[in-house]
Parts: C-alpha cells; sequence; structure tokens
C-alpha cells in the first residue's frame, strides 16, 4: 500500500511539475503513472550503475554530479515513456531537482 502511495505522489509530482515548468510535457494522468513507475524502475536499477561508473567524478565533484545522473535518467525516462517529453538536459536538470525535493517533502510528511 505504501509502495502505490508513493507512485501516486510521484505520478502527482509529474502532472505539476509539467504545469509549472515550461519543456516538460505529460499528456495525462495515466503516463504521469508510467513516468513514475519507469522512474523508480531506472532508480532501482540503472542508477547504481552509473553512480558506479562514475564515482571518481562524483567524488571530486563532491556529489553534484549525481545531479547530473538525475538529470540523465529523467532524459532516458522521456525516450522510453510515449507521452512525456523533456525538452532540454536544463530543464531535465530543474526538473529532476524540483521532483526530489518536493518528493522529499511529501515522503516526510506521509512518513512509513
Amino acid at each position: 500500500m505504501n509502495l502505490l502511495l508513493r507512485i501516486l505522489i510521484t505520478a502527482v509530482l509529474v502532472v505539476l511539475l509539467a504545469n509549472f515548468l515550461p519543456g516538460v510535457h505529460v499528456v495525462s494522468y495515466g503516463t504521469a503513472i508510467i513516468v513514475a513507475v519507469v522512474l523508480g524502475l531506472l532508480n532501482l536499477f540503472f542508477k547504481p550503475i552509473m553512480v558506479l561508473l562514475t564515482l571518481p567524478v562524483t567524488i571530486i565533484t563532491l556529489g553534484l554530479f549525481l545531479l547530473v545522473i538525475n538529470a540523465i535518467i529523467i532524459l532516458l525516462c522521456s525516450e522510453i515513456v510515449g507521452g512525456f517529453r523533456v525538452d532540454s538536459f536544463l530543464i531535465a536538470l530543474l526538473f529532476s531537482v524540483c521532483l526530489s525535493v518536493l518528493q522529499s517533502i511529501f515522503f516526510k510528511i506521509i512518513g512509513d
């Protein structure tokens, strides 16, 4: 039940951010749910591999390169999911930062 709630919150945040950020486009709420699931799967399987491969750069930049990895995951999700589009890398970077901050706030409110 907690996982479903987290997916729904992420989907609502994706739609909310798509309405506020120019360059992020979501066709429907169903697409936003698919985006939330795909982002979760990419973060589960693909992100640890990318973090491991870019560990020296991440250490040199004191962890700021993780923002770039998050943006790449958002762009990858936009390529995978039809109906979700992010126009540029900078928009993906801004989207990923905003989504992470809002998810942290909402997940803290809901708790475990």
